[in-house]
């Protein structure tokens, strides 16, 4: 019988299987050093205790290797994709691009709105010297002017934009031609692809860049639009100007007026009265009346001196008498002609007829007053808006190409194949999410 100690060591140097560490991962320590365990031979009599592992040991399986890669039918429909969604239409571009697209010209032209306002000299000697400047409101006005409907019409009207942006059929060139046809509104979409508006509000500038399949064309389709803003700037211009005297005419119009009334009833008066101006009559009249009242004194002193020096029956002291009686006759008819009656009477003829005359020469010099005043008002705003003159201002005049620089077709071409090559990848991470989800 052979000895059990050494059937046991046997057993226990017999190792059935030996389990291998996994491949560490990012952050994770050495595992401990690998230890066989025994498994006892079930053919000896007396098998050894089952060894417990320690509890610090982890326990790996062993799997079997990967086995090589092969095509799946999921790569198959990604590549289908590829071709569907990338490929074709890049090739499809690339081939109307290069075959089917015109050559188009450009015709650049830049301009801004400037205001010059010129100063006295008074100004220039206190140091106000700004002499330009530009109208940001203004500029912001042409600029959405520039995408107008009224704009596209009376440029439309000079060069007949239909003719120009149909000169290759849309049979030969669908994207890029106009059919003539077309409304106002589709007329209106096509001005924004065929015009390129490039506004700077910091400095004030438009740049524009009007495409044609004719490079005259596109000149005259430039110098339209620029003769269009111009008169459009200058309408602005005369429509401020208006408003800055509006209320100065207006002013000075019911001067105008106010002092031809006036003037018109001082001269029904002088027609209805024959006089031309009371206050002259009133003083030769009070000059004739201190006269007559003289004299009159003159003829009682002499009266009184013959009754003192001569018979009662002396016939100077009647003529003496006559000649008094007849003065104070005189006497209070030019009183009763002034309104001033006889013996603190008091009358209202002419003195009537003064007070009206003097109320109508007050209503006279008040409305020429005014006319003054508002005539200098007038004036005044005149000087200054002539002082004030707003012009749009062509920096590059309209240019004439000389070669076909559009279409674009290498940036075109490129901007779509990014673009559905884009497109592709979001729709393949899609499709991989919702296929690990489920």
């Amino acid at each position: 019988m052979p000895d059990s100690t050494s059937d046991n060591a046997n057993a226990v140097g017999k190792i059935r299987h030996l389990k291998a560490p996994q491949p560490m991962e990012r952050g994770d320590t050495a595992p401990p050093p690998i230890q066989a365990r025994a498994v006892p031979d079930p053919s000896l009599d007396e098998p050894a205790p089952p060894q417990k592992p320690s509890p610090h040991i982890p326990q790996f399986d062993i799997k079997p290797p990967a086995r090589p890669a092969r095509p799946r039918r999921r790569h198959r429909l990604l590549f289908l994709s590829f071709m569907f969604v990338v490929v074709a239409p890049v090739f499809f571009a690339g081939y109307y691009l290069w075959t089917h697209a015109a050559d188009q010209y450009a015709s650049r032209v830049a301009f801004s709105v400037r205001t010059e306002e010129q100063t006295s000299a008074i100004e220039l000697l206190g140091g106000i010297t700004e002499l330009s400047g530009s109208s940001s409101s203004d500029t912001d006005i042409l600029f959405a002017y520039l995408s107008s409907q009224e704009l596209v019409s009376r440029v439309d009207a000079q060069v007949d934009l239909r003719a120009v942006w149909s000169r290759v059929s849309t049979r030969q060139d669908p994207v890029f031609s106009f059919d003539p046809s077309g409304t106002i509104e589709d007329l209106q979409e096509h001005w924004n692809r065929k015009i390129s508006i490039v506004y700077d509000s910091s400095t004030g500038l438009i740049d524009l860049e009007v495409l044609a399949f004719d490079p005259q064309d596109a000149l005259r389709v430039a110098q339209s639009v620029l003769d269009e803003c111009a008169a459009m700037i200058n309408s602005l211009s005369r429509i401020a100007q208006e408003d800055s005297i509006r209320f100065t005419r207006e002013e000075l119009s019911n001067a105008v007026e106010r002092l031809k009334s006036a003037r018109r009833t001082l001269t029904q008066f002088r027609n209805r009265t024959q006089i031309v101006d009371p206050s002259i009559d009133t003083q030769n009249q009070m000059g004739l009346l201190v006269t007559l009242q003289t004299q009159l004194a003159d003829a009682l002193i002499e009266s009184d001196l013959l009754q003192d020096t001569t018979r009662e029956n002396d016939p100077r002291i009647t003529q003496a008498k006559r000649r008094i009686e007849v003065i104070m006759a005189r006497i209070s008819s030019e009183r009763r002609n002034l309104g001033l009656g006889e013996e603190g009477e008091s009358g209202d003829a002419f003195a009537n007829l003064v007070g009206e005359y003097e109320g109508l020469i007050v209503d006279r010099e008040f409305a020429e007053t005014a006319y003054t005043a508002s005539l200098a008002a007038h004036d005044a705003a005149l000087a200054e808006v002539r002082k004030k003159s707003r012009y749009l201002a062509a920096h590059v005049k309209p240019t004439l190409a000389e070669k076909a620089q559009f279409p674009k077709r290498e940036k075109i071409l490129a901007l779509l194949a990014l673009f559905c090559f884009f497109a592709w990848s979001i729709l393949c991470l899609v499709y991989y999410s919702l296929r690990d989800r489920s």
